[in-house]
């Protein structure tokens, strides 16, 4: 019995075959790592230490996210007020907010494998090792990602080029053949 479709148009369309393929599958997968790590832990230790564990991870990961919130908006503030581009640039050092605030909400979700991940994006050493894979990691992309941070990077470069301080200095082009005008 056939349903009158001819068997080529009965084939999947090649969409879907990519990794977001298995976003689903890892999704599901690292439900079951949280759930047996969280049943493993209790266990061992018992039911209220992994509640005092997870809340404590929840209270932590939301004042992590506050602070790097509270740090952005005040140099967000600051290079508005000043006109200083190279304000609103995370600092050169410490830098990152985004980072930081991803360690705070995967602290913030209940689970041990993503509070241990967390702790990697909050704890600076281990955050500046993830900062520059994730750099290396844009750069190689050929996609539009790639493309636009090798355009901003370029942009940066120049920009500290013309003037090393990085501040913009605000003026008017005032033209000497504007003035012959009538």
């Amino acid at each position: 019995m056939t349903s009158g479709a001819h068997p080529s148009r009965l084939r999947r369309s090649p969409r879907g075959r990519g990794p977001l393929a298995l976003l689903p599958l890892a999704v599901a997968g690292w439900a079951l790592l949280e759930i047996w790590l969280l049943i493993t832990v209790g266990q061992a230790a018992g039911g209220g230490t992994v509640f005092v564990l997870l809340v404590a991870a929840f209270v932590l990961g939301a004042a992590v996210v506050k602070r790097a919130g509270r740090r952005a908006w005040r140099r967000l503030s600051e290079g508005l007020r000043t006109g200083d581009p190279g304000a609103v640039e995370p600092r050169a050092r410490g830098g990152g907010d985004g980072l930081t605030m991803l360690g705070g909400l995967l602290l913030m979700l209940p689970g041990l494998a993503s509070d241990v991940l967390g702790l990697l994006c909050v704890f600076p050493p281990t955050a500046a090792v993830l900062r520059g894979a994730g750099a290396r990691y844009v750069r190689r992309r050929s996609g539009p990602f790639g493309v636009a941070f090798d355009e901003a990077r370029a942009a940066r470069q120049r920009m500290r080029a013309d003037r090393p301080d990085g501040r913009v200095v605000r003026g008017e082009v005032v033209r000497e053949d504007d003035d012959e005008r009538p």
